[in-house]
């Protein structure tokens, strides 16, 4: 069995502990948290896990094999280098470095020790989006034109991360999966309403090669929550909305037909076409309960996780690139 220490049990480190409980080949042996009522409610609930109030000391465990850590962003490189350091394979949160400079250290130092090292994609493992994935891997959306994303509500404000960090970062991890390549170019426009934090609202595009384009829209400052997503591609568009209970999905056979025909050269004559909406079924398995279980067998077996440090190290990459350009109202700047 693998031995699993999650380290900080705060608003997600109970799902980890609960999924990573519940995952074969795996329990979880430790949880480490500097407050002493979260330790307590820990024991309470798992009287068999051993808590921590220091890292070092649930690292030093030959009972813990692997690591979660759940924390705020600029703890996550120091704990997870401290962690790879100790021989421990390491699931982070994303994002999982607060500059490229400390992910490419991490990705690194786990190749070096031969460790596994996986990024908390949790969109990435959702039915909704897997299903979106094996559209565009068939062909059936044909040519992907855009992506457009918007993620906003009442939130909460953080005092460590700007917006794009703090939610722009799911949908980036769900881009850089679905569509399989990066960027060369991004640009973003952001804004802060409250003093002394980071901006709570921003516009973020990314220009990719043979006219894709990719939008984001994320808000803590929005009167309603949305979580909406459209891909259109030459043949068919889809609409993911993962507010929707049941139809989250949505595939529309909907286009244009542009003329190439001599005689509208000129003109270039653009015409319709409308099919059909379907929503294909989809599971229900918590995409939490699938990504614990797929972190254990890639540790057993070997296998690169689909959320590796690589794959988080890409998304790093767009959000430093698109702080510059924030800061620079909008500037462009090329990864």
């Amino acid at each position: 069995m693998l031995g699993i220490g999650v380290i900080g049990y705060g608003y997600w480190g109970p799902n980890l502990v609960r999924n990573f409980s519940q995952a074969r080949g795996a329990q979880v042996v430790a949880v480490c948290d500097q407050r002493e009522e979260r330790r307590a409610l820990v024991e309470k609930l798992y009287p068999a896990v051993t808590t921590y109030a220091d890292v070092d000391a649930m690292l030093s465990s030959p009972q813990v094999h692997a690591v979660a850590v759940a924390t705020p962003v600029s703890s996550h490189f120091p704990l997870a280098m401290r962690a790879l350091e100790a021989g421990k394979h390491v699931f982070v949160e994303k994002p999982f470095a607060a500059t490229v400079a400390e992910g490419e250290q991490l990705v690194a130092e786990a190749a070096r020790r031969n460790l596994t090292l996986m990024v908390d994609h949790t969109f990435i493992y959702t039915s909704s989006v897997r299903k979106i994935k094996e559209l565009i891997e068939n062909g059936s959306l044909g040519d992907l034109y855009y992506y457009d994303s918007v993620r906003v509500n009442l939130g909460l404000f953080q005092s460590d991360v700007s917006v794009l960090w703090d939610l722009a970062v799911h949908d980036l991890s769900i881009m850089d999966f679905l569509i399989g390549r990066s960027p060369q170019m991004v640009a973003a426009t952001g804004m802060a309403h409250v003093p002394g934090r980071p901006e709570n609202m921003a516009y973020l595009t990314c220009f990719f090669e043979q006219s894709l384009i990719a939008h984001f829209h994320v808000n803590w400052l929005a009167p309603v929550k949305i979580r909406q997503t459209l891909i259109g591609g030459s043949e068919k568009m889809i609409v993911y909305d993962d507010m929707e209970m049941s139809e989250k999905v949505k595939i529309y056979d909907k286009g244009i037909i542009v003329s190439h025909e001599e005689d509208e050269i000129y003109q270039r004559h653009v015409g319709y076409r409308t099919g059909d909406m379907w929503a294909p079924r989809l599971d229900n398995i918590e995409a939490l309960k699938i990504e614990a279980e797929h972190f254990v067998e890639c540790i057993h077996s070997g296998a690169t996780p689909l959320s590796s440090g690589a794959a988080g190290l890409r998304v790093v990459r767009i959000l430093e690139a698109a702080s510059r350009s924030m800061a620079n109202h909008g500037q462009p700047v090329a990864i």
